[in-house]
């Protein structure tokens, strides 16, 4: 068997990784100065390499991981305390969202030392080093924090390498990119795929220092800003003026964005949040407090596997053009039972392979069901209703039983109105959920009481399961509840206390209902 050398450049790249090793590990662990030097030995040597040497992708990847410094209990205090700006990692190694943020966090440490940024990029295996990770206030996996001369503060950005390396700038270096020539604005378009371009005569006056405010107020887009109309016409091909303009550019289909407003910082960024987002956006486990960031509250989600989203995709982005600013639309791979379980589960929906579509209102907390099939048509439908305010709200509900001979009927979310509010009769309703510690017992006061009560005149014994079953007019959030409804009076149930005793409930209940003049049932 023979033994092929290894590629000069893997046994550099292996002796340079165990010289960063051995370095962090001991007392004298190395500066900036040190891991500039040791990385521009390793470019010369690439340099020097013949083509078939020279690094491979995987290569490039081990090279940005050696400019990430990792922190122990020996050096993360001095590495925090002996820089101005240092932007750690807190992971774990076996959180999978750990595994897929660290390469995203060393390409934007490569970026970052590209375009000389201070920042020390570093990270800490926090589950090794818990008590240094929980000195930093790292509790979960994985926590991104910058520390500006030892004091931290939390990320708020996205995480893509690009999102990481913007929120990075904007707090440790300047706002806005300037750019004046079209070799420089060629760069630029290299390095950023999202960003707001302000082309100015002068970077001077109350447009431009709006402009710069909300540069400074923005942590998530890239500003560029250029007094050239050439360059700016590069960087916004759709440009049609030579005067002061603000545009927003995105790879998608909504590609490029101008901005009609008024010069005020308020307006700008009202602008960014309303446009910032694709105008179908995919949700994953990173993304989603950058999606419930959004101005649009009304929010339209498409649960669907890939291929069928595809087939759906057009027509969804067309919707969203119509209902911009109204609605905004959201889809979420049903096969990832992780993320859309937590929503389809609202709607009583416990296992789905199959497309639904659904819709939420994070400022008036209600939430929405596409019922029928989920057509182009059927999705517009649902859509104009939602913008216009006429579609009703979903509540859940289980089927209607039968409570035929039923010494205590079953109400659910279907026949609330119907065996309750609209019941001429007196009601009186427990309200319970399974997962209730007391609900057991007080089912078991509430069947002597439809005993005790039985042939009472014009009462009614009910029960909900408020896990499985919603309703307008039925707010509790105390398990388990008991109301009485009385007749004609509907609108104000009677809430009586789950401590009183299946006696002291009849005698209530006798003296609410009992005809003036009339004789009591409390005697159980």
């Amino acid at each position: 068997m023979s033994i092929n050398p290894k590629p000069q450049s893997s046994l550099f790249t292996f002796i340079l990784l165990l010289l960063l090793t051995s370095a962090y590990s001991s007392s004298n662990e190395p500066g900036s100065d040190d891991l500039e030097q040791l990385l521009a030995v390793d470019e010369q040597l690439q340099q020097d390499l013949p083509p078939h040497h020279q690094q491979s992708e995987a290569e490039t990847v081990s090279k940005a991981q050696r400019i990430v410094l990792e922190l122990s209990g020996d050096n993360a205090r001095r590495v925090i305390g002996g820089n101005e700006f240092v932007m750690v990692l807190g992971y774990a190694p076996w959180c999978a969202r750990s595994a897929d943020l660290m390469p995203k966090f060393s390409e934007a440490a490569t970026a970052l030392k590209e375009i000389g940024s201070p920042v020390v990029m570093a990270k800490i295996d926090g589950d090794r080093y818990g008590k240094v990770a929980s000195e930093m206030e790292i509790k979960g996996f994985p926590t991104l924090l910058l520390f500006v001369n030892g004091t931290s503060q939390a990320y708020t950005g996205g995480f893509s390498a690009e999102e990481i390396v913007i929120w990075v700038q904007k707090k440790t270096g300047a706002p806005i990119v300037t750019v004046n020539t079209v070799d420089e604005a060629q760069r630029f378009l290299k390095k950023y795929h999202t960003f707001v371009v302000g082309l100015f005569n002068k970077f001077e006056g109350s447009e431009y220092n709006e402009f710069m405010k909300a540069a400074k107020s923005d942590d998530e887009i890239q500003f560029v800003e250029t007094s050239d109309s050439e360059v700016a016409k590069l960087l916004f091909p759709e440009l049609k003026t030579s005067n002061v303009f603000i545009g927003m550019v995105k790879t998608e289909a909504e590609r490029y964005t101008a901005y009609e407003g008024s010069y005020n910082m308020e307006k700008i960024l009202e602008f960014l949040g309303k446009n910032k987002f694709p105008l179908v956006t995919k949700l994953s486990e990173s993304n989603t407090a950058w999606v419930y960031s959004s101005p649009v509250k009304l929010q339209v989600m498409i649960f669907a596997k890939a291929d069928d989203f595809q087939n759906m995709a057009q027509p969804l982005e067309d919707f969203a053009r119509k209902f911009k600013s109204k609605l905004m639309f959201i889809y979420i791979d049903i096969t990832n039972e992780n993320l859309v379980m937590p929503f389809l589960t609202l709607f009583g929906i416990e296992h789905a392979n199959k497309t639904v579509v659904a819709a939420f209102d994070n400022k008036l907390n209600s939430k929405y069901l596409l019922e029928s099939d989920p057509s182009p048509s059927n999705i517009e439908k649902f859509c104009s209703g939602l913008a216009d305010g006429t579609i009703p709200q979903y509540y859940r509900s289980e089927p209607v039983p039968d409570n035929e001979n039923a010494s205590i009927v079953t109400v659910v979310g279907k026949t609330f109105d119907e065996l309750v509010l609209n019941s001429q009769e007196n009601v009186l309703l427990e309200v319970h959920t399974p997962w209730c510690v007391n609900c057991e017992a007080m089912s078991k006061q509430v069947v002597k009481l439809a005993k005790h009560f039985k042939g009472f005149e014009n009462l009614v014994f009910a029960r909900i399961d408020a896990s499985t079953n919603e309703h307008a007019k039925l707010q509790v959030n105390d398990y388990p509840t008991i109301l009485l409804y009385k007749s004609g009076e509907k609108e104000e149930p009677l809430k009586l206390s789950t401590k009183l005793s299946a006696k002291d409930m009849a005698v209530f209940i006798n003296e609410e209902l009992k005809p003036r003049g009339g004789s009591a049932k409390d005697e159980l």
